[in-house]
């Protein structure tokens, strides 16, 4: 089932750049299977993100598991590079689809180095390979410290099509080659299929 491979996946998702990972977390408990909105749409790759804010622009890779079961993200060569979660919910389906970016990398700033300014009512744009484009807002961003990752509000069930964007942030520990927090915003699905 899909949420349980996404719970899974949780433990070390926030793993962004080199050194940056999660602390302790654990799985999101399996759930009921949510209703079906009548807003939701079909499943269908993202193809590339756009996020006016923050000037964020960058087509999507699917991004699996690595051996461990944590997150593969994109190469921190190219931290200017989005990915997309692909054992989870395609953005605009039922659930919470999670895109990944790196905050720095390679000595540039990353894709969502900005990610930290979003607001509550800001724009989220996903184009999918079926020529639709999922448009959400934003509902809140949060600062947490990576060892309390709030994996049950990021990965749990939901009855309406959601989406995550998370990076790192906060402190750069330089003993651990880690930022002590992430950054992850919570959207959800406003008008699709455009």
């Amino acid at each position: 089932m899909i949420r349980k491979t996404l719970a899974a996946a949780s433990v070390a998702l926030a793993a962004l750049l080199a050194g940056c990972s999660v602390g302790s977390t654990t799985a999101a408990p399996a759930s009921s299977v949510p209703p079906v909105s009548s807003a939701a749409l079909p499943k269908s790759e993202p193809v590339s993100l756009d996020i006016p804010r923050i000037d964020a622009h960058s087509s999507l890779v699917p991004l699996g598991l690595n051996p461990d079961n944590s997150v593969q993200v994109p190469p921190v060569s190219t931290p200017l590079q989005a990915g997309w979660y692909e054992n989870g919910p395609t953005p605009g389906e039922i659930g919470p689809a999670v895109v990944l970016g790196h905050v720095d990398g390679n000595k540039h700033k990353g894709i969502f180095y900005r990610l930290k300014e979003m607001k509550p009512g800001d724009d989220v744009d996903i184009a999918r390979r079926d020529g639709s484009t999922a448009h959400f807002e934003v509902t809140k961003v949060d600062q947490v410290p990576k060892d309390v990752f709030p994996t049950d509000a990021v990965y749990g069930d939901t009855s309406d099509p959601e989406l995550r964007l998370i990076t790192c942030g906060g402190a750069f520990d330089r003993a651990e080659h880690s930022y002590v927090d992430n950054i992850i915003v919570y959207a959800h699905l406003v008008n699709g299929g455009q």
